[in-house]
């Protein structure tokens, strides 16, 4: 994953509001992000399954981030 790539989605996470990322379960929220980030850029294959799996690691993170603000 590109330094571009990890600031567009941290930036993403960051504007999305705190209620979306708590009231999602796990696969959801990850489904979510990864539709939205989409959106925003085109990814291939291989870039998704990276995305998906950085996702799933920092589910914990994202959660407490939200929680946070």
């Amino acid at each position: 994953m590109t330094p571009t790539m990890l600031r567009q989605l941290w930036s993403l996470i960051e504007t999305t509001q705190s209620n979306l990322l708590l009231k999602l379960d796990d696969a959801s929220l990850v489904q979510w992000l990864l539709k939205q980030f989409k959106q925003q850029r085109a990814l291939n294959h291989e870039e998704m399954n990276i995305l998906n799996d950085y996702l799933n690691n920092r589910l914990s993170l994202i959660r407490e981030m939200a929680e946070q603000r």
